[in-house]
């Protein structure tokens, strides 16, 4: 075992031994700091192995720590925004021993869920709802008769969506008690200045500062104009001098910047957020993957990782000699907008994990990561339409979901040809509940004007962009997996999207099985075990959901016995439902009690490999074949 497994290993023992021996809130300043330290291992050695969020987690431990020092996070609750930078606080909580199961099957999640513990206050994946949980939960204290104070962790990032800032407005308007603890990776802000701005900033958290401002200001009211001017920009140029302007303004009180990773420095400020009674922000500053050095810093790839090497930091995943959708996708974009001025494209604070990074590095004039703002991502997409240019919105099917408003109000209404490119749809694994992109199907489909595709291999999702970039009278919106595909490319030629087509892969008889997307290969695995037992189903690609091939639809429905049907989608609302309601407005409705639906029912999906998840809903090929067969014969 090398030096750095061991130092990792001791580490870990030793915190162990602390969290078995004392509450954080009994232990002293050194063996806070050595339980940071074994925390930090802890995170390393299981993630390094199952893979997980990694920097910003590493970077928050001194906070968490301090937190659970200062408070009892049952009495007063702890909400974590998106909740991937709280694996300390899982540590901390009675999770050490079960950790190692981190993101997997009927494992610990990666992000906060109070069905796994009590001390999870509020399950989160999305990011920008802490301050707002916050503030909902001042509300009840204050009806309560109560002295709890909710402790929100947010990221930076986080500011930038709009919900921070509604919930912060109505913050500083109530003045409810709230510490709201910004964990600020970025370096920003206060390296140049840091170490004036922590004096002052320790100064303001005072009461005798606090007095002589209430004072100051209350001169300031009755004072002629003229002799108030000097003792006012007094007080402006010590507001300006810190980076909590904009908070102070909003009638938040602002502590900071402070050092995130000096524990006794945290400790005070908490312990003074705590006295004052009333909102306040303390601004952190911590270093992304503090403690790993080769992740420290700004490297957006040790965000969230695979399994790697805690050596070399260098993946342990195999690679794969087939582009993933998002490569795919990237590489076909940018060369249509190679050879076309008039693409243009956004991300909401996904570049990489979209695609869209190659292009922004292109062309940062024409494609834009706006940050986690998926709102504003579509809204100005929709006036680009309006302009003239062909907009593509690269975004995850769960993330689009919080832009549903813009999709109706400012991009279907008028019939805007702005382009979803929808990536991360179906099942995505070990990021769990919050992050399964089942949705897209049924609140799409809703929306008049709204065009829906889907490709079924690498080859086909080429297509689709194409289809998408000649698609200039509507919306539209193409839907593709986190993983490969299931059909590997070259099985079936990689005909062009016709709107409203659908394509028979494959003809037979008695049974029909209708794929929509990667549920085209689901489908096309079952039928090769159907093959294996003498039978000879029909497979058709439906490609198009809306609008549907309705008379192809009908006219195989009324030749088959069987029907079934593979999306990656849930049932309600999802392909079959648009199936089965084509046929009733054909003369093939009387035929609907044919078709069986291998969607995902009415649950939201828990964690785990794709292959376990499948397994356990029954969606794996295997089982979906033996329950053809079974169905069939009975």
């Amino acid at each position: 075992m090398n030096t750095l497994s061991v130092q990792l290993e001791n580490a870990e023992q030793t915190a162990k031994a602390l969290l078995d021996s004392k509450s954080v809130r009994a232990m002293n300043l050194a063996e806070l700091e050595t339980l940071a330290q074994g925390i930090r291992a802890k995170i390393l050695h299981t993630v390094s192995k199952n893979g997980g969020h990694l920097s910003s987690t590493l970077g928050a431990v001194e906070l968490i720590v301090a937190m659970h020092h200062i408070f009892e996070c049952k009495h007063n609750p702890f909400i974590f925004d998106v909740s991937h930078q709280a694996y300390a606080h899982k540590l901390i909580t009675g999770r050490w021993d079960s950790f190692s199961s981190l993101r997997t099957f009927g494992g610990i999640s990666g992000f906060c869920n109070p069905a796994e513990s009590s001390d999870d206050y509020f399950i989160a994946g999305h990011s920008s709802t802490s301050i707002s949980l916050a503030v909902g939960a001042a509300k009840g204290f204050a009806l309560q008769k109560s002295a709890r104070i909710p402790i929100a962790l947010i990221g930076d990032g986080a500011l930038s969506a709009g919900l921070a800032y509604e919930a912060l407005n109505e913050l500083g308007a109530r003045k409810y008690p709230v510490i709201i603890i910004l964990n600020d990776n970025e370096m920003s802000i206060a390296k140049p200045i840091g170490a004036i701005s922590n004096y002052l900033s320790q100064a303001f958290a005072s009461s005798a500062y606090r007095s002589m401002r209430a004072k100051i200001k209350k001169a300031l009211s009755v004072m002629p104009e003229s002799a108030s001017y000097l003792a006012k920009r007094l007080e402006e140029s010590f507001k300006l001098i810190t980076p909590g302007l904009l908070f102070e303004e909003l009638g938040l009180g602002y502590i900071g910047p402070i050092d995130g990773h000096n524990l006794e420095l945290i400790i005070s400020t908490l312990q003074k957020a705590r006295e004052l009674n009333a909102p306040v922000i303390i601004h952190a500053q911590t270093t992304k993957g503090k403690g790993y050095e080769i992740a420290e810093g700004h490297f957006e790839k040790w965000h969230g990782v695979s399994p790697f090497d805690l050596h070399t930091g260098k993946s342990t995943k195999a690679p794969s000699n087939t582009p993933t959708p998002t490569q795919t996708f990237s590489h076909t974009l940018l060369q249509a907008a190679k050879t076309n001025p008039k693409i243009v494209g956004v991300t909401a604070a996904m570049p990489s994990g979209t695609g869209l990074d190659a292009l922004i590095t292109y062309d940062p004039h024409r494609f834009w990561d706006v940050a986690i703002a998926e709102q504003h991502a579509v809204t100005s997409m929709a006036a680009m339409a309006k302009e003239g240019f062909i907009p593509f919105v690269a975004i995850y099917s769960t993330f689009l979901q919080r832009a549903f408003d813009e999709i109706v109000h400012d991009v279907s209404i008028m019939s805007m040809p702005v382009r979803f490119a929808i990536d991360r749809a179906g099942i995505v694994g070990e990021d769990g509940e919050t992050h399964q992109g089942l949705l897209d199907i049924a609140y799409l489909r809703a929306i008049p004007h709204m065009i829906l595709f889907a490709p079924r291999d690498n080859a086909t999702l080429t297509k689709a962009i194409e289809f998408a970039i000649a698609c200039n009278h509507a919306p539209s919106a193409f839907r593709y997996p986190r993983n490969k595909f299931v059909l590997p490319d070259g099985v079936y030629d990689d005909s062009a999207f016709v709107l409203g087509k659908a394509e028979i892969l494959k003809n037979g008889k008695d049974i029909l099985l209708i794929g929509y997307g990667n549920g085209v290969g689901r489908a096309w695995e079952c039928s090769l075990a159907l093959q294996e037992k003498g039978f000879a189903p029909t497979l058709l690609d439906l490609r198009f959901l809306k609008p549907l091939d309705t008379q192809l639809l009908a006219d195989l429905v009324s030749v088959h016995r069987y029907v079934f049907v593979f999306s990656d989608s849930y049932y309600l609302g999802g392909v079959a439902s648009a199936i089965t309601e084509s046929l009733l407005q054909t003369q093939a409705k009387s035929h609907i009690a044919k078709i069986t639906s291998f969607e995902v029912y009415d649950a939201f999906i828990p964690h785990g490999k794709n292959e376990l998840i499948e397994q356990s809903l029954g969606l794996d090929t295997h089982s979906l074949t033996q329950h053809i067969l079974k169905h069939i014969k009975s």
